[in-house]
């Protein structure tokens, strides 16, 4: 009697083999939904791509050296990249930033100022970018700043862009950000002009789109962040 007894204590009830199952399902769901965030940093002449699973604190190399999933990339690799997700960049100057963000398609972008330095009035092209974040904590210690410029309600994000021959993406969303703006401690600000259709032809004062192939056939929506 006392082992028959036995038996039966061990055989889990209906309710909580449900119970069970209802958890695991529960568990594989939030694994699931989870997406990795990628984060590209320049430190001693190299450049890092690295895969977070969850936001590394500013500037803090070390830490996403070891919570984060990174290797060693070279310079040819950020050529005609692009981002659906989360994109972070840390960055010093001006020259590293453009080698990783010109003319990148990328629609989430938070960009992390990691030097005390002064940035001079130039310009990076964006590629349908939907909202950016700014962090200027190494230079002056303040809030990250937000702003949301295209909702994309009616559009796919998981779309992609056609390629123009030499490599490089064409989009109907194109901003231009003035790196001036991480001296200043003001809120950031834009406006956008739409129906643009040559931007050569109608923003002359940007030369590198003379460099680069736009095409002609289609209108663009130009916003200036700053």
């Amino acid at each position: 009697m006392r082992a028959h007894s036995e038996t039966r204590m061990a055989q889990p009830s209906g309710r909580s083999l449900l119970i069970s199952l209802l958890g695991v399902f529960a568990l594989d769901s939030f694994a699931g939904g989870q997406r990795n965030r990628t984060l590209i940093f320049t430190k001693d002449s190299t450049i890092r791509n690295c895969s977070c699973s969850a936001d590394i604190r500013d500037c803090d190399y070390s830490l996403a050296n070891l919570l984060c999933s990174c290797r060693t990339v070279l310079p040819s690799a950020m050529e005609g990249a692009s981002y659906n997700g989360h994109l972070t960049i840390w960055f010093t100057d001006t020259s590293a930033l453009g080698l990783l963000l010109n003319f990148t398609l990328v629609q989430d972008l938070k960009l992390s100022l990691c030097s005390p330095n002064t940035l001079p009035t130039e310009y990076l092209a964006v590629c349908g970018l939907r909202r950016l974040r700014i962090s200027t904590e190494a230079k002056h210690p303040a809030p990250e700043q937000s702003l949301l410029l295209h909702n994309g309600g009616d559009s796919d994000s998981r779309e992609q862009p056609p390629w123009l021959p030499e490599g490089w993406h064409t989009c109907m969303y194109i901003s231009f950000l003035d790196m001036a703006l991480f001296n200043r401690e003001s809120s950031l600000k834009s406006y956008s002009t739409a129906n643009v259709a040559s931007i050569p032809n109608d923003f002359p004062q940007f030369s590198f789109f003379k460099t680069f192939p736009v095409p002609s056939n289609q209108s663009y929506v130009v916003t200036f962040i700053y």
